[in-house]
């Protein structure tokens, strides 16, 4: 990859609000868009992780989601309750929200537009590749292929996220500074569900720049709401054409194994690459098979499509 290919941060208007967007990789490389989860800004598609893809021939883009990081901010939803969410597990009630997973899929649509992207290769993970998803059911030609990384259907008969690791997503937002940074170094050595000391030394750093970008606590709330509200798509999966490769750890304690099992299963000649030892979270140890599978997935989709 040519470094002067690296395109800084920019803010594009898509689907009627403000999308931070930044690009590594040469302009004729195949685009891919990288779509991150819950709570989470794109800068946790590591630097190095994006240049990794870059290398492997593609334009990657990274990007923040409505209402997080550098991206607009959304109006609405009060904060989940326990209650709400018992609601939804016995009672099937929907949680309400002030948007759905189907409006995110439109503003990664939307950033294409700005951009001249036709068609991408898709690269989502946990919420991200919710979206992803829901891009391949809605806009089926703008994917030339999809990867979902640690994400799921939507099926409520997947088991539940482990108690410590639904904690982490219904803990009360963290009031200064050094409570965040603490809030952060605990949450990801849940998250990643074992020892990864490269990243635990990095959790500070990491830590300091998203919160330098800006934290939107409400914004996660409505992030959620948006997840729960959306349903199942496991039945509309089934209609999935675009070439699918389903990324899941084997001990990941937020969206079970079973997720990605759920996933693979749903899509038509979707593969499926269980990580041994992978939480819920792309530790640098693991990003070579990762990186991987991503880059053979997406050129081999590519050459049957030629």
């Amino acid at each position: 990859m040519n470094p002067l290919a690296h395109q800084p941060p920019r803010i594009a208007s898509a689907n009627g609000i403000d999308i931070c967007y930044e690009i590594f990789g040469d302009a004729d490389a195949a685009p891919m868009l990288l779509i991150m989860g819950l709570g989470a800004q794109m800068i946790h598609w590591d630097d190095d992780f994006c240049r990794q893809l870059a290398a492997r021939r593609f334009r990657v883009i990274r990007f923040d989601n409505r209402d997080i990081g550098k991206s607009g901010k959304m109006t609405g939803g009060k904060r989940l309750t326990p209650v709400e969410l018992l609601k939804l597990r016995f009672l099937k009630i929907p949680v309400a929200a002030p948007y759905r997973l189907r409006d995110m899929a439109e503003d990664t649509i939307g950033l294409m537009e700005v951009l001249g992207i036709k068609s991408a290769h898709l690269v989502g993970a946990s919420m991200g590749g919710m979206i992803a998803q829901e891009i391949a059911i809605s806009f089926p030609q703008r994917v030339r292929s999809l990867t979902s990384i640690m994400s799921t259907t939507g099926n409520p008969k997947v088991p539940p996220p482990s108690r410590e690791a639904a904690a982490v997503l219904m803990a009360p937002p963290p009031t200064t500074k050094e409570e965040y940074f603490e809030r952060f170094a605990d949450t990801w050595k849940i998250l990643r569900a074992g020892s990864f000391p490269e990243d635990e030394a990095l959790d500070r750093s990491r830590a300091e720049r998203t919160f330098e970008r800006g934290l939107n606590p409400a914004g996660v709330g409505r992030q959620l709401r948006a997840i729960l509200a959306s349903g199942s798509r496991k039945e509309r999966l089934h209609a999935v054409k675009a070439p699918t490769l389903v990324i899941h750890g084997t001990v990941d304690p937020l969206v079970r194994p079973e997720g990605g099992k759920d996933t693979a299963a749903a899509i038509p000649g979707a593969k499926l690459l269980m990580i041994e030892g992978m939480g819920h979270a792309l530790p640098i140890p693991m990003w070579p098979q990762i990186i991987d599978a991503i880059d053979k997935h997406a050129h081999g989709a590519a050459a049957k499509a030629a």
